[in-house]
């Protein structure tokens, strides 16, 4: 293709949506920068007597993860590091190496730590799931686990995950290594092995799916209700909280109450909600009412302790590899970026976050070059003082031009009207960084500029 002239380009200003409507602005304005002056996380929840809290990887505890980590949070879960299958991958071989790490992290910064899990079905070692156990031999292994690695951490655990996911969607009992060898016992079982191991750490059972009122939430209530009938040790139920976008249940806060009304404790304790890729600005406006709701609810509730969130940033989710088409499910991008559902938790929390500096975004229209019957445009995308975890650029064609092919971003034209959406890869716009999309388009006569609009 052969360049024959560059046209003029036109510098576009964001920071508002009042500011972008002045300006014509081709951006969606939906992650405002974290400032120095807004108050952390765990401060906000402190001040309501509630934990916030995530799960963390111990070999990402570096650079701003690290920092981020440390400051926003006053409770970290080892998101894998205190499974059976990483602490004792082989029988009486044990590997403690991420799972200190992270409790010596939190003791610097003056965390708690949530420990997860004692008791699963999965993520459990080779040579435990492959061995022909008698119920003896078993029960014998299992109270071995939970003596060694709750004593090991005495004093240093405020609460552990002891049973996680022991439940059916109808409310039956799983059907795994621990119920089939061992029957339903094993559960108090557990809890009284490590609340002799420990007696200070508070002690739950975890499960998914069971955040309403439903079948499996209703045969967790009625097993705590047991357990405390009968003396075992049982301080709380951990609701996890995976959710899907715009799916809270209603009954979520009612549900919370009636665990607490039982003289137990409740924590939503692996919190993320995930989205069909690519997020955009409704989509992460949903998520952030959403976040709102569930902190709202813990918040409403004096025996909530709190909420963790299940890795902080999009960067360290176990979304998209679990769900495909689906991630986004936490509160910062994938450039430690805070979205939306950051300052939604802040706001449930009783906090104020800054707004973002008028204009600290730009978008540069240009067409880059320029044949007989086609050209070539792009559109830069820039922030110094905000930072963006989407966006979305519209404009008018004014003299019948039409894109015939686009490269990062995913573009549309219905008629004149083009809009252009940012790809999987490229949504965030970190404070001081840029992106750019390109398209090829033909025209015929003259190639003005567009005026681009807010989408």
């Amino acid at each position: 293709m052969r360049s024959l002239r560059t046209s003029p380009s036109t510098s576009l200003r964001t920071g508002s949506f009042l500011a972008a409507l002045a300006t014509g602005a081709a951006l969606l304005f939906t992650a405002p920068a974290a400032h120095a002056a807004d108050t952390p996380l765990r401060d906000l929840a402190a001040a309501k007597g509630k934990v916030i809290g995530t799960a963390v990887t111990g070999s990402k505890l570096t650079g701003t993860y690290d920092d981020l980590a440390g400051a926003q949070f006053n409770s970290l879960t080892p998101g894998n590091a205190m499974k059976w299958g990483s602490v004792e991958p082989s029988r009486g071989s044990f590997d403690w190496t991420e799972a200190d790490q992270i409790v010596a992290f939190a003791q610097a910064h003056n965390q708690q730590v949530r420990g997860h899990t004692l008791v699963w079905h999965n993520q459990n070692p080779s040579w435990l799931t492959n061995g022909n156990w008698t119920a003896a031999q078993l029960s014998s292994l299992l109270q071995n686990h939970i003596t060694t690695e709750v004593g090991r951490y005495k004093g240093k655990i405020t609460a552990w995950d002891v049973i996680n996911e022991p439940f059916n969607e109808d409310g039956t009992y799983r059907s795994d290594l621990w119920y089939d060898k061992l029957g339903a016992d094993y559960i108090a079982n557990a809890l009284t092995w490590a609340h002799a191991a420990d007696p200070a750490a508070k002690l739950y059972i975890n499960d998914y799916n069971v955040e309403g009122v439903n079948a499996k939430s209703t045969a967790l209530y009625n097993l705590v209700k047991d357990l405390k009938s009968r003396g075992v040790p049982i301080d709380g139920v951990g609701l996890q909280a995976h959710l899907i976008l715009g799916q809270v249940p209603s009954s979520l806060q009612q549900n919370i109450q009636r665990f607490a009304d039982l003289g137990v404790d409740v924590s939503i304790t692996e919190l993320d909600v995930r989205m069909a890729l690519p997020a955009d600005s409704a989509k992460l406006a949903q998520q952030a009412a959403d976040y709102k709701s569930v902190l709202s609810a813990c918040v409403a509730v004096t025996r909530c302790a709190g909420v963790t969130v299940w890795g902080f940033a999009d960067s360290d989710s176990w979304v998209p590899s679990t769900f495909p088409g689906y991630g986004a499910a936490t509160p910062y991008d994938e450039n430690y970026a805070p979205k939306p559902a950051y300052h939604a938790i802040a706001e449930a929390l009783g906090g104020t976050t800054t707004p973002p500096p008028t204009g600290a975004c730009t978008a540069t229209y240009s067409v880059t070059s320029q044949w007989d019957t086609g050209f070539t445009g792009q559109v830069t995308i820039a922030c110094s003082g905000a930072s963006l975890s989407s966006w979305k650029a519209n404009w008018t064609f004014g003299a019948g031009q039409r894109i015939t092919q686009a490269w990062n971003a995913t573009c549309s034209q219905s008629g004149t009207a083009v809009t252009c959406t940012n790809a999987s890869y490229n949504g965030s716009v970190p404070d001081g960084g840029s992106v750019s999309f390109g398209f090829n388009g033909s025209w015929s006569g003259s190639n003005p500029v567009p005026t681009v609009t807010l989408g």
